[in-house]
């Protein structure tokens, strides 16, 4: 049944992601992103990080995405550039470079996948011991001592996107106060 629901939920992630990108209205693509969001929640519930879970659907499913949306609406992306085509020498160059990129992470992934289970390495952290902890505890102390740089990072790199935000929207009150005094 694990096997079966996972298989299904890949395939549903798959086309949500190709969705996504090949989506030639943004809103779609939005609604596509939020329905990719939903079904890693549900691979996060499988493999029973259940705070993960929420927390993906709360912030990236819920916020984000409303984010997004809000955005495009706010600066009338249906108005921009229409594509005729996605067949160009770019796009092949970038579905190469991506096969590339993929090709090595998977390669990482397995070779390490590989040598924990060589060496009978696991890591510390059994069901028994997240279980006595708790999930969110656990990230909590993960995220504050061995990742508080990249946790300073990630918040530096959301203040930037806020302050773009505000300054895309002034930009646009700003050039709309000024076609309307013409």
């Amino acid at each position: 049944m694990g096997t079966t629901l996972f298989a299904v939920l890949a395939v549903i992630s798959v086309v949500s992601a190709l969705a996504v990108i090949f989506n030639k209205n943004v809103i779609h693509s939005a609604l596509a992103l939020m329905v990719n969001f939903g079904v890693l929640a549900a691979f996060y519930f499988m493999l029973n990080a259940q705070f993960l879970a929420v927390a993906q659907i709360l912030v990236y499913a819920g916020a984000i995405v409303v984010l997004f949306l809000f955005v495009v609406m706010l600066l009338g992306a249906e108005l921009g550039e229409q594509v005729s085509t996605w067949l160009t020498v770019r796009n092949a160059v970038f579905v190469g470079l991506g096969l590339i990129l993929l090709t090595v992470v998977g390669g990482a992934v397995f070779e390490n996948q590989f040598v924990f289970q060589q060496e009978g390495k696991m890591g510390g952290l059994t069901p028994e011991v997240v279980q006595e902890f708790g999930q969110a505890q656990i990230i909590g102390s993960y995220l504050f001592t061995d990742y508080v740089l990249s946790f300073h990072l990630v918040a530096v790199l959301l203040s930037v996107g806020v302050i773009g935000v505000l300054w895309l929207a002034q930009q646009y009150k700003k050039d709309k106060l000024s076609g309307e005094r013409k």
